[in-house]
């Protein structure tokens, strides 16, 4: 048997960047839907245990315990006229002529709950979790329309702030796309069709202020590029913003719209190489109560489908807003600056200037590019498409605050990544589920510590601090550079940081910025050799593959044999560092220990004996079970 094309096979090589550590989970805290779900929304009010689902003519409300999860089901069907009507226009698949929940919204104590009602929108309320009612004659709501796309696949965002409802609404045929006040005691607002060039939505935000009145949203997009020529991509990233005090302008102009809207482009790529990534898919932000401060994370994609993601500073953004010029516009301002938020009580006679109006209403983009920090995209692994991301931000031991993304992917993995001012450290791959399948939609719960991942066919919720996966060991717990797990010295334990935490004591022990474990005090050259050799018998006519299971993949792996000082490097097949039979590396008998390397500490993972007993395997078997089967055996020794 020729054993160098079959290792060739078998074997894939680790590159690029990649997680440190690879964890499959699969907790008690889970929910399988009966059918599969293709789209599904979700709403989770923060230091609860309760996750609200929209589906297919249906809403599940989930009540996840440690030991699993009690749901109950609301039927939400759509109306048969509906269903005929969008079957005979021809929707975009028939499939979608149903009423898919797009949108469940609590505002104040109203439950707003939104779906497609097969291509008609409609809305209901909520009632005491269990009963829907129409939300006809419930208060001041804009029309369903505006609030919930009619088909699925069309995306919106809604987001709740200071009692009222946003509604962004992405272009369909027939529908410009517009963002909206859709409910709530303040006037409802919409932007002008003029502003927007066919935007299709991938997330809001509220940007906080220690100044009520200066609280602003940005909404995030992509726009179609009119002028693209053949060889550009067809679309333009964005960002709107809008002052929620706005109340709108006066009779003649503006009446019933933003007076606030203001957009600018975003670019995502290298510099200003022809490498850029156009289309947002999605947009989170991460801030501080503090006056603009914090980091907005985009997911981009090109014209091939590649994912990215890019971070932006607010600070940058705000400056950008409050400093540009306007896009066509090259006369002085008269009074304050067109689209600032200036407080209600001052509004007449100053923000409601006609002439500020007008310049409003035909200028609303300005003409500084907003750009990433770094000039380019994240440092993140390539071999996966990013479906969908939620962030968090962590005050850790030494009281600095770190952002930790969680990025779902199209095979239904989960990576936990450090971003620092220096760099991207990918802590650890999730493996969730069952049926491998994209991440559709995640939410965080920062207050309970909870992350609540969906796909087509579950719902899963992990726990930020996970902190007992990392090993029980300093040196382990400072590897994996998490900022919401350290080292407690007393109790020797790597263990969630406790809430509000005080550093005076320095019982908890962390290195974010680095990838350095000495500040565990430990010999870190130290050898260990703790593992006892495994007996494996070989016949004489095979040979064996003998496989290191990778517990870090920071770390470096290699076999020795015999304690002699040769070593043998090994290649990787999934998670294993596999020693095959080579010319100088006969694996028919011997003690052989694999090794493995990192932050200067050495460690033994596993180790094996070989003993040749002499027999011959059947020729057959050989060939066809012999290499396949050894190596199969080998790993069982593992578990």
């Amino acid at each position: 048997m020729n054993y160098f094309v079959l290792l060739s096979l078998l074997v894939t090589v680790m590159g690029g960047k990649s997680p440190r550590l690879k964890f499959v989970v699969h907790e008690h805290s889970r929910f399988h839907f009966n059918t599969p779900e293709n789209y599904i929304s979700m709403y989770h009010q923060e230091g609860t245990n309760t996750l609200y689902v929209g589906g297919q003519a249906i809403v599940y409300v989930l009540t996840f315990t440690d030991r699993g999860v009690r749901d109950v089901q609301i039927p939400v069907a759509s109306d048969q006229t509906a269903i005929d009507t969008c079957k005979a226009k021809a929707a975009p698949l028939e499939r979608e002529c149903d009423n898919f929940i797009t949108v469940i919204q609590k505002v104040n104590d109203t439950f707003i709950v939104c779906g497609t009602n097969a291509g008609s929108p409609r809305c209901w309320m909520l009632v005491n979790e269990t009963v829907l009612t129409d939300v006809q004659g419930s208060g001041q709501i804009a029309a369903a329309s505006d609030i919930s796309p009619p088909y699925p696949s069309q995306k919106s965002i809604s987001l709740l702030a200071d009692g009222s409802l946003y509604s962004a609404m992405s272009s369909v045929e027939g529908h410009a796309g517009s963002i909206r006040r859709t409910f709530g005691s303040q006037k409802l607002l919409k932007t002008e069709n003029i502003w927007l060039l066919n935007p299709q939505f991938a997330g809001a935000a509220i940007i906080p202020s220690s100044q009520k009145f200066k609280e602003e949203i940005y909404f995030f997009f992509s726009e179609i590029n009119k002028t693209a020529r053949v060889d550009e991509e067809p679309y333009r990233a964005r960002i709107g913003r809008i002052c929620m005090v706005d109340e709108g302008g006066i009779k003649t102009l503006l009446a019933d719209s933003w007076t606030t809207f203001m957009k600018a482009r975003v670019m995502c790529g290298a510099g200003n190489t022809q490498q850029q990534y156009n289309n947002m898919k999605q947009a989170v932000v991460l801030t501080a109560q503090d006056n603009r401060a914090g980091v907005m994370y985009g997911l981009f994609s090109n014209a091939w489908g590649r994912t990215v993601i890019c971070a932006y500073s607010i600070e940058d953004i705000n400056r950008a807003f409050s400093t540009s010029k306007l896009k066509g516009y090259s006369s002085p301002f008269t009074g304050p600056r067109p689209g600032m938020c200036v407080r209600k009580d001052l509004t007449v006679g100053s923000q409601n200037d006609v002439k500020n109006l007008g310049v409003m209403r035909y200028h609303p983009e300005i003409e500084d590019v907003i750009r990433p920090v770094g000039v380019a995209p994240l440092d993140l692994p390539t071999d996966d498409q990013i479906t969908h991301t939620v962030a968090d931000i962590v005050r850790a031991v030494n009281d600095e605050h770190y952002s930790v993304l969680y990025l779902g992917t199209e095979q239904g993995k989960v990576l936990k990544v450090l971003h620092t001012n220096k760099e991207v450290f990918i802590i650890s791959q999730y493996s969730l589920f069952h049926n491998e399948g994209p991440v559709l939609n995640m939410a965080i719960d920062s207050q309970k510590g909870h992350l609540y991942v969906g796909t087509v066919m579950e719902v899963q919720r992990v726990p930020l601090a996970d902190c007992g996966r990392y090993g029980d060991t300093c040196r382990e717990c400072v590897l994996s550079r998490d900022p919401y797990c350290a080292w407690d010295k007393t109790r020797r334990k790597c263990l969630a940081i406790p809430p509000g935490y005080n550093d005076t004591s320095k019982e908890l022990i962390q290195n974010l910025d680095h990838s350095n474990s000495s500040v565990c005090g430990e010999a870190a050259a130290l050898k260990q050799r703790q593992t006892s050799p495994r007996e494996v018998v070989v016949q004489s006519n095979t040979s064996i593959f003998l496989p290191c299971p990778v517990r870090s993949f920071h770390a470096t792996y290699r076999w020795e044999k015999d304690n002699c000082n040769k070593n043998y490097p090994c290649l990787f097949s999934r998670d294993f560092c596999v020693l095959g039979p080579v010319v100088d590396t006969p694996l028919k008998e011997g003690v052989f220990r694999c090794i493995a390397t990192e932050d200067g500490f050495k460690w033994e993972v596993v180790s094996f004996r070989l003993v040749n007993d002499g027999k011959l395997l059947a020729a057959s078997l050989a060939s066809t079970l012999g290499t396949s089967l050894l190596l199969a055996m080998a790993t069982l020794w593992l578990h």
